[in-house]
């Protein structure tokens, strides 16, 4: 379908979670909070978020600092793993790294993960086809979505979404216009964050 206008896709990872997974650490607040702040001036349209606690409390916050836009729990906006490579797809000098880290996915998570992944890339990407209004979109999730997107906006090979690491409350936004390629227009954004507040993935990674 031909786009008729501009959709901009901002994507967020979570704040920083607790060990056990259920709740955001108080830097984890800190950091969802000022992300809200970062995107006040941004006209969004729509907040969607993942629907395990650590995405769901970090969207919360981040609408409490923007005004008439209500999250939206998406199970494709969730933690999942969107693509099982076979060997042949990886470089040969870290394949044996990747499949041992992928090795504990069942047959089943791989099949509901694929299958996600194909409907986030339906629902998130590609230019607006309904209207003529650019469209500004926030999804906070997790760190494999947004490498799986970003590795689709850079025409990039499935298994490419492995070694993209996402800060806690980073940003990365998209630009998909009518009749060009898409546009990797920010990424792994921390401005917002203070420099205690800034790391890439896990710790103790360096902070950048």
């Amino acid at each position: 379908m031909t786009g008729t206008a501009t959709r901009y896709l901002y994507l967020a990872r979570h704040g920083e979670a607790s060990p056990d997974e259920t709740e955001l650490t108080d830097a984890g607040r800190r950091q969802a909070t000022l992300l809200g702040r970062r995107l006040r001036d941004v006209p969004l349209t729509s907040l969607h978020h993942g629907p395990l606690p650590r995405a769901r409390q970090t969207a919360r916050l981040v609408a409490d600092e923007l005004t008439g836009v209500a999250p939206h729990v998406s199970d494709i906006a969730g933690d999942y793993v969107p693509h099982v490579p076979e060997r042949a797809e990886l470089p040969p000098e870290s394949a044996d790294r990747y499949l041992s880290f992928l090795a504990g996915v069942t047959d089943e998570e791989r099949r509901h993960g694929t299958e996600l992944a194909r409907r986030a890339l339906r629902r998130f990407t590609g230019p607006v086809t309904e209207g003529s209004e650019d469209r500004h979109e926030l999804v906070v999730t997790h760190n494999f979505l947004v490498a799986w997107l970003v590795r689709d906006a850079m025409y990039a090979p499935k298994w490419r979404w492995l070694g993209l690491e996402h800060g806690n409350a980073a940003l990365t936004v998209i630009r998909y216009t009518p009749g060009r390629a898409a546009s990797v227009v920010v990424s792994n954004d921390m401005r917002h964050l203070p420099d205690e507040l800034r790391w890439t993935r896990f710790p103790p990674e360096p902070g950048v």
